[in-house]
């Protein structure tokens, strides 16, 4: 199976943005990782706006925040030999608090 950084079954698999907006305990259903540095994105909602798809979910970077992500903008990232901003295949769905990394 050739590996596709963002197929249509698992953004079909998020929720809409806000759907979990008022759970304490969100699902995160993808995981996003830049093999070059520490950045990492656990991924809760998304949603088609217009030509980009918008997502919501936890950040792992200059700071550790919850906030919106651009799949265009992440998808876009050229690092170092051409490297390339992943999706962690062997990520399942799980429950926020069963993240170590998320505070």
């Amino acid at each position: 199976m050739e590996y596709e950084f963002f197929p249509d079954d698992v953004k079909a698999q998020l929720p809409k943005l806000y759907a979990q907006e008022q759970t304490g305990d969100p699902t995160v259903y993808v995981k996003f990782f830049c093999p070059w540095n520490q950045w990492t994105w656990f991924i809760t909602e998304g949603e088609q706006q217009g030509e980009d798809f918008i997502m919501f979910g936890y950040v792992i970077g200059q700071e550790r925040e919850w906030g919106y992500s651009s799949l265009n903008e992440i998808s876009s990232v050229n690092g170092p030999m051409g490297l390339k901003i992943e999706r962690d295949i062997h990520f399942s769905p799980k429950k926020k608090s069963e993240i170590p990394e998320i505070h």
